[in-house]
């Protein structure tokens, strides 16, 4: 394992805007935290399990770009036809950067979605989740700070164990 120089702590958000802008800045700010972890990290590294249950820091941004997917495009939109896989899953012809790249675009994507409802309040296109609830699009977005959260926690693990790096 090479250990590297801490990255500096970026602190959370500072906005304190009305409800959309705040919850999707702190959104944001873990999904940078996630994509972050996972940039730079050479070849196998990134692939690698550092857990018994298979859980690599690319599996992780793939299982995010696909939540990304099922919550904003499929559930709350209500477009396609048939769920994304939420799996975490990375295969050999794989690249790390595209890997990235599709979570930054469905992170983009996500954004516009939400940025396109006036009303928080505003339910889902279809039931989704393992209730099969109809959701709103603010349980939608606290939903996925905190699944993206979870995640990135276990990415802040996964890359100190890959390479030594810490810090956000």
């Amino acid at each position: 394992m090479t250990t590297t120089q801490p990255r500096p702590d970026t602190g959370p958000p500072g906005t304190d805007a009305d409800e959309k802008t705040t919850l999707l800045a702190f959104l944001d700010y873990l999904r940078e935290a996630v994509a972050t972890k996972a940039e730079g990290l050479a070849g196998q590294a990134a692939r690698a399990p550092g857990v018994p249950s298979g859980t690599s820091l690319l599996g992780l941004v793939k299982h995010l770009t696909a939540a990304e997917h099922y919550w904003f495009v499929w559930a709350f939109e209500g477009a396609g036809d048939a769920p994304p896989d939420l799996g975490m899953t990375v295969r050999a012809e794989e690249r790390a950067e595209d890997i990235l790249a599709g979570y930054r675009a469905a992170v983009r994507r996500s954004n516009e979605i939400a940025g396109r409802c006036d009303d928080l309040g505003r339910a889902c296109g279809r039931p989704a989740g393992r209730a099969g609830a109809v959701r709103s699009l603010r349980w939608v977005l606290v939903h996925m700070i905190e699944e993206t959260a979870r995640h990135a926690g276990h990415a802040d693990i996964l890359r100190e164990q890959a390479d030594g790096a810490v810090g956000r």
